[in-house]
């Protein structure tokens, strides 16, 4: 081989090894050696110095890397997009607000833990710090009285397990729902220490107040950035805003954007997303109503679509319905489909579905899934009931009009409405969208 075709076949093979590393961060931003991706932090590590310029540059998010962890210190490009809760790690429901805060009261313990703690001592240690006053006038209560609280703890426990945060070491947390038995952890303090990522320290947070309202504003807040005082820094703030939505949303809606963020993409979207694409091996589908960067490999999402399984067909079969309709749908008239659709599909279904009112859970789930791909939104009939709204991305699961081809015949090629990209990207990881972020 020689010499340039040797260095041609390097510089292939390190582009593709960069792009598996930043593809890592993305769908898990939390990496460290001995977790399951000890490989991609093996990647990360190697290629962290590109890394770190690349999502600098172009997103503002920091990249930490040591000998143990690597963290992407992602800032969601919207504080107010609520489709990506963390999840139960065996059921896949989401996150009630009281398991949000026994997740934060587990860290809290976990900083002035020693470097073992069983589940029955965090436990303890959990019902001390939920006796604080502030939190019982919030409504807050966690007294380890019945099994639903444990399951509660036991949920954040596992949620915290697959993070790194904790790694078993004996016990079981089933026995300790059960009152029959403990479980004794090792707590990784490099992982512990990563684990928030926000533009302050929460302690600097000054707004107050109570209810919906206080939250926004901390959490407003906490992610504030500096306001730039130049066309160049105004300009960078536009950048990393936009190039972190194309990262983080299944599409992005221009109708979403604000007058400056329009004329920015207008004028650098090609530029947005090549180096996207680059850099990620995300492919940018761009149509009159809005960008999508769409995932080839489909695994840089929490959600997909379509999806094997009853609820995944749900989706589906709602998606279809849906689309092309335009206008308000109620929630109404979906429980009357998605019952139809129970007895029409019963073979096939789980069995529970077809139990009366099941309905209601089965348009929630579908209509849940169908909000966090951008491909329809909640909203209001005029009878004020709750109702969805399809958004234009949606037309990608029209179904058109069958065609019987003969043999050797050929299908005649129509022209597709205009819609907006396919929604088969996600991150907030998660959220870590359910991504850590």
């Amino acid at each position: 081989m020689s010499g340039n075709r040797l260095g041609d076949t390097l510089a292939v093979q390190r582009a593709e090894e960069v792009r598996r590393a930043a593809r890592a961060l993305l769908r898990r931003p939390l990496l460290w050696a001995g977790g399951a991706g000890s490989e991609e932090f093996r990647l990360v590590r190697q290629h962290a110095t590109e890394l770190r310029t690349w999502f600098e540059r172009n997103t503002g998010w920091s990249l930490l890397v040591d000998s143990e962890v690597a963290r992407l210190r992602r800032i969601p490009g919207r504080d107010s997009d609520p489709t990506h809760p963390a999840r139960d790690q065996r059921t896949g429901l989401p996150f009630s607000r009281r398991r949000y805060v026994l997740a934060c009261l587990c860290l809290a313990v976990l900083e002035r833990a020693e470097q073992q703690i069983a589940l029955g001592r965090l436990a303890e240690q959990i019902v001390l710090a939920a006796a604080d006053p502030e939190l019982a006038a919030s409504g807050i209560e966690f007294t380890l009285a019945d099994r639903e609280q444990r399951t509660d703890l036991v949920a954040v426990v596992r949620l915290l397990l697959g993070w790194g945060v904790l790694a078993k070491v004996a016990g079981d947390e089933d026995a300790f729902l059960k009152s029959a038995g403990d479980a004794l952890y090792d707590v990784d303090r490099r992982v512990l220490a990563g684990l928030l990522a926000a533009r302050r320290g929460p302690s600097t947070v000054r707004a107050s107040g109570r209810g919906a309202a206080l939250f926004e504003q901390r959490l407003t807040e906490l992610n504030a950035e500096v306001l730039p005082d130049s066309d160049e820094l105004r300009n960078r703030a536009l950048r990393h805003g936009l190039t972190r939505r194309l990262l983080d949303d299944p599409v992005l809606y221009l109708d979403e954007l604000s007058e400056a963020e329009s004329a920015y993409l207008a004028s650098q979207r090609g530029a947005l997303t090549r180096r996207i694409a680059e850099f990620t091996g995300l492919v940018p589908e761009v149509r009159a109503e809005g960008v999508a960067m769409v995932d080839p490999d489909d695994d840089l999402t929490d959600l997909r679509m379509p999806e094997s399984g009853t609820d995944g067909h749900v989706a589906l079969l709602l998606a279809e319905y849906l689309a092309g309709r335009g206008g308000t749908v109620a929630l109404s008239v979906l429980h009357l489909q998605v019952q139809g659709w129970a007895l029409e599909h019963a073979g096939f279904w789980r069995r529970s579905a077809s139990a009366p009112g099941a309905e209601t859970d089965l348009t929630e789930q579908a209509v849940e899934r169908l909000a966090a791909l951008g491909l329809l939104e909640r909203t209001q009939a005029a009878d004020g009931t709750e109702a969805v709204r399809p958004r234009s991305a949606l037309d990608r699961y029209r179904v058109g009009e069958t065609v019987l081809l003969e043999p050797g015949q050929q299908a005649t090629r129509k022209a597709t409405p205009r819609t907006t990209a396919r929604a088969t990207k996600n991150t907030k990881t998660t959220s870590t969208k359910g991504k850590t972020r």
